[in-house]
Formats: C-alpha cells, structure tokens, sequence
C-alpha cells in the first residue's frame, strides 16, 4: 500500500506586473494605404526589408512591388516584426506642403482695360421661345434640330448686329431638370434676359431664373415673347413680375421691357438695342493681354476630338499652344472652334469657343486658368488631386473617430448595467443579446433583400449626366424599390459598361432567386436610349413601377347567412355542413369564403363541396338555399353567422417617386 507524499511548502513569489515596453523602441509614423516604398522610408529602411517582414505571412510577398498597398494590419505587422512602435501619423500635424495651386490674377490696371462685348443669358420657363428667339437674332434654326423640341444643354453663341456691336448670348435650358445649368448661366453672364409667353405668364422656372439672377446680382431685361398670339396679355406678365420683386419701367422700377414676337421675328431690333443700351451703361471691359481665365460652360467627349470643353474667356486672348488647368484636369490647347463649327486661332474677352486637347473631362463650372508650361499644369493637377486625396482622408478619420466614441460609449453603458451581476449571470445576458442582435440581423438582411433597379448613367455632355443625376438624387421611394446608381460618365456606351451592368444584373438575377421571386426576363442587360430628359424620367418610372409586387385587393362576390349547422356522412367520416341562404351576389364554389361572427372573422378558407338540394353546384345565387362544406374540416357554424364569397384581384402597382413633372 502507498502513502500519499507531502512535498514541502514552498512560499510562492509575489505575481510581478507585466513586463512594460522598452521605452527606447523606435516609433514609425504610419497612416493608412501605405506603399511598400513609402513604409520602408517612414522605418528608414529598404523595401527588401519589409518584402522579409512579410515572410511566413498570407500575404504574397513575391507579387509586391515598391508601388504596391498594403493593408492596416500588415503594416503593423511589418512595425512590430521589426521591434518598432508604430503610430497613426495626425493629419492635421503632417509637414504643410508647399501650395502649388494657380490662382486668378490680381486687378487689372485700368488703363490696360478694352472694351468687351457682353454676355447675356437667356432664361425662362420651359417653351417659352427662348431658342426661338435666338435662333431669329442669329437667323438660325437651332429648334429644329433640338429633341423634343426643348434645350437640353447650354448654348453660346456670338451675335452680331447689324449695327456692327458683337453680343455672345447663352442659351439656357427650360426644364424643370436643369436648375444647375440654369444657376451656372447666371453666374457666367453680364445680363439676363428673362423670356415670358404672354399667353402663359409666370411659370416654375421663371421665378427660378429671377432667383438665379438675383443671387448672381446680375441686372435683367424681360422679353414677353408670343405677343402675336389672340390671347397674349403682356401687362398681366408685367403685373405677374411684381409679386416676385421684377418691376418694370412703366411701373417706376427699372428693368426695361419688350414686347417681341420670336417668331414672326417682332420688335427684335428694341430688344437688341436695349440689351446693348444697357451693356454701355455696366461699361463693360477686360484685359486682352496675360494669362487667360475663363469658365466652363458644358464639357463633352467627341470621337474625333476627344474631351471637349465650352469656355467662356473672361480675361486674357485664349490660342493655340496655350496650357490651361481646370479643375483636376489640364489641357494644351489643339484647337479652337467656333459655335458654327469652324477653327479658329485664337479667342478673346467674351468669346465662346470649343476647346479641344484636354487630357481629362473637367466638370462644367469649373474655373479655366493658363498657366506657362506643362510642367506647371500637371503640378497644379497633381496639387489639386492631393488636396482633395487628403480632404476625403481627414473626413474618413472624423468619421471613424466619431462610430468608435459611440462604440465606446456602448461598451461602457452596457459595462456599466451589467456591473451587479455575478460572472455566470453576465454571460448569460450576453449571450441573450447576442441572440437577440443576431435575429435583428437575419431580419434587416430579409428586409435589404428587397429587388432593386441598378443603373449606369451614360450622356452626352456633363452638364445633361449633370441634369440627370440631380434629378435622381431627389429619389425617395427606397422603401418600394432600391435604386442604386453603379457607374455615370460622359461618352458612348463602351464594352467595359457592358461587362459591369452584367455583372450586376446576375448579381440581381441571384439574389432574385434568393427571395424566391421568378428569375424570368432576358439574360442580357437593357439598353434604354433616350434624347429627351422627360421621356428617361416616364420610362424610369415605368420601370420602377414593373419591378414592384402587385397589391391585392378583394372582390366580394356574395354573402349568405348561416341557418343552421349539420353533419352527413361521406364514407366512414363526418362531415360539418353549413346550411345557408344567399342574401347577395351569388356563392361560387372556385373562390374563398370567410366566415364572420359578429364583426370577428372566425374562419377563412376555401369550400370542398357546395349543394343545393342533393346536387353538386358550382354557384348558388341570391335567395337560394345551399349546404356548404369547409375543405379544412372546420365545424363551428353558428347560426346568425355570415358567409362572404371574395376574390384575390391583383391591381398594379405605381411607385411613389414623383420627380415634379
């Protein structure tokens, strides 16, 4: 037999604290999407070190090279291996780079000042007649060749009178759609001239452009167009403009204005005068000579011509050669046309020409500035696209600073309630919540599991992408059907469009078959075609309106009153019969019935047999007697109960979106 052996006691030492880390470690400034090269010279190290860091990792280090992104972790990874501290570098603390961004000139001397021709927008509301009247200044036939008969896009044009002054008119877009467009005509004109039909009045977007012409401090001149029409009233117009703060001169304000006929070509000359009456009066004037500015009007791509932009030249002689920044993009100027198509060397104060020779699109109203070489241009791009790399950054930053506070007060909240709780108890209510939280999750993925309208946006112009973008941000019917805008951009539909909307229709097409929707439909990926903004916004919303369950209303057929309540026998089985008399419509045995206590319903189902006398019927009208049998067994008929024979009727449904025209 053995005897258990008593070891000597032996006085454990005191726990020690946790070694601390040595305070001499190098610290490694880092911030996030790190290079390879940018990493080993924050380390003062070589790439070829962090390639080795990166060994016995599951990241390749065979495919890197120094140009290559690493991710968070694994540039704590490489800090740590390499016995280092590392530390989010503060981005408002980071070395201040030198400002290499162009800026506008300082004030011309005035002895060095030319006079300019003027530039005057043309607004109103939509089929008004403004590019009517235009087309009558410049005897041209712009509407005609217009879809739908309206403007689309911003038009410049240079008008010369027959009294040999020169005017550059900008012809701006009526629709409700194009209020961007509509503001940044504003912002780029001398005058504005304000189109209203005297038959119509003042519409939508005539109190828009009033607005716009108001923010812009621009002074206007009113056109009442269509006076040639039997029901035109110009002083009704006159009297509409008083409500908005538009006072005309015969009723003691100070905006000039003139009855015309744009299509008849009417008291034409009294407008021009007046327009270049009051451009005497501004003293118009710019510097010829310098470094040129300007303003985008509408930017598009040609095939011919690549990116082409529509400038305004505000200052300076824009010509051939030229280097010009707008925005993140920048351009050596290949050639220069006129709006009638035709090359021209060079264009000065008050011009409006087509720029070709642009390495990327700039964005209609950005700023257009020269500057002297190529070097310069792509500095002040590469700035430019630094600055706002670095926005977008410190916006990232405050936005996770901002969900990890609120993170953290959670924690701690949650912490803190279950603070009286022993061990076993706190488990128990985590493991609760975490079951509670996870079927909160399975219920928003079934609710995001809605079906959805995916889009890639293609236009001609920036400005029209611009218009259409606008109109969609507007969308508010998420609730009914998502819609998700994947891609926009200006030019034709390429292959690589193609490929990503297949991509995300079989994406769609899956998660289709997920719900347990019909797949159905075409495996290709529609293409919709379209030159008027109004007709995309009706097809769009034909489209939405198809993609929405029906809703299911019902019809009720009849009603009958139960008598009493009996049982036959069919087979060895008892079977609950209701006798009933038919005091509406009519009993069909192919719908369903609901049964109506009082004003509960107690049951709702469908019949397995209905007799009159002893034959099977397939319907029972009104004043008959009938004896009906439930197909699911029920047997508590009442009788004063209520029958109701209805119909499931599915009625399509419309959505909800209404963009405002």
């Amino acid at each position: 037999q053995q005897h258990p052996v008593f070891a000597p006691a032996v006085s454990c030492p005191e726990p020690r604290p946790p070694a601390q880390l040595s305070t001499d470690q190098e610290e490694v400034e880092v911030t996030q999407r790190m290079t390879v090269a940018a990493l080993a010279q924050a380390m003062n190290r070589d790439c070829d070190h962090v390639y080795e860091a990166l060994l016995n990792t599951d990241v390749d280090s065979d495919s890197l090279d120094p140009d290559s992104v690493l991710e968070e972790k694994w540039i704590k990874e490489v800090v740590t291996r390499s016995g280092m501290k590392f530390k989010w570098a503060n981005l408002s603390d980071s070395i201040k780079r030198i400002n290499r961004d162009a800026h506008r000139r300082p004030p011309a001397d005035p002895s060095s000042l030319v006079p300019r021709p003027p530039v005057v927008t043309i607004m109103g509301h939509v089929d008004h007649g403004k590019t009517t009247l235009l087309d009558s200044l410049r005897k041209s036939q712009i509407v005609s060749t217009e879809a739908g008969g309206i403007t689309q896009h911003i038009g410049a044009f240079l008008v010369q009178l027959p009294t040999g002054e020169k005017i550059t008119f900008l012809d701006t877009p009526g629709h409700a759609a194009f209020s961007s467009m509509r503001a940044r005509g504003a912002s780029a004109t001398d005058i504005v001239i304000l189109v209203v039909a005297a038959d119509d009045g003042v519409m939508n977007q005539t109190v828009e452009s009033i607005q716009h012409a108001k923010r812009a401090k621009v002074p206007m001149i009113v056109a009442v167009n269509k006076c040639d029409k039997p029901q035109s009233d110009p002083e009704r117009v006159k009297r509409e403009l008083l409500a908005h703060d538009v006072v005309c001169e015969e009723f003691g304000g100070d905006v000039q204005s003139i009855h015309v006929s744009a299509l008849k070509g009417d008291n034409l000359l009294a407008l021009t005068e007046a327009t270049v009456t009051l451009a005497e009066v501004l003293e118009l004037k710019a510097e010829p000579g310098g470094l040129v500015e300007g303003l985008v009007i509408e930017s598009r791509t040609d095939k011919g011509k690549g990116s082409v932009t529509t400038a305004i030249v505000q200052r300076g002689t824009l010509k051939r050669g030229c280097f010009l920044v707008a925005g993140n993009s920048w351009a050596k100027v290949r050639l220069l046309f006129d709006e009638n198509g035709r090359a021209v060397t060079e264009a000065g104060p008050s011009c409006a020409v087509e720029v070709v020779g642009w390495k990327e699109l700039p964005s209609a109203g950005e700023v257009i500035l020269e500057v002297e070489s190529e070097q310069r241009a792509r500095e002040v791009t590469e700035w430019r696209s630094g600055e706002e790399e670095q926005q977008k950054l410190l916006e990232e930053q405050s936005i996770i600073m901002v969900k990890q506070e609120v993170h953290l007060q959670e924690y701690q909240r949650k912490r803190a309630e279950l603070s009286h709780l022993s061990r076993r108890q706190r488990k128990l209510a985590l493991y609760q919540e975490y079951k509670t939280n996870l079927s909160e999750k399975e219920r928003k993925k079934d609710q995001d599991d809605r079906l959805g309208l995916t889009l890639i946006i293609k236009g001609d112009m920036d400005g029209s992408v611009e218009a259409i973008l606008n109109l969609l941000d507007g969308y508010d019917a998420q609730q009914q059907c998502e819609l998700d805008i994947v891609h926009f951009g200006i030019g034709d539909v390429s292959e690589n469009d193609v490929k990503m909307a297949e991509t995300f229709h079989l994406r769609l097409q899956r998660r289709r078959r997920q719900v347990g929707a019909a797949a159905g439909g075409k495996s290709g990926v529609p293409l919709r075609l379209h030159t008027v903004i109004y007709k995309l916004v009706d097809e769009l919303k034909d489209e939405l309106s198809s993609r929405l369950p029906p809703l299911v209303s019902q019809n009720v057929i009849g009603e009958a009153s139960v008598l009493a309540m009996f049982q036959v026998s069919v087979g060895k089985k008892k079977v609950a019969v209701a006798g009933c008399r038919v005091q509406k419509g009519q009993l069909d045995r192919r719908h369903k019935f609901r049964l109506i206590r009082g004003r509960d319903t107690v049951w709702e189902g469908c019949a397995s047999a209905l007799r009159h006398h002893k034959d099977d019927v397939q319907a029972v009208k009104t004043g008959m007697e009938c004896g009906l049998s439930p197909d699911d067994d029920y047997a508590d008929f009442r009788p004063g109960d209520v029958v109701v024979c209805f119909e499931d009727l599915n009625c399509p449904q419309v959505t909800s979106w209404n963009p405002g025209f």
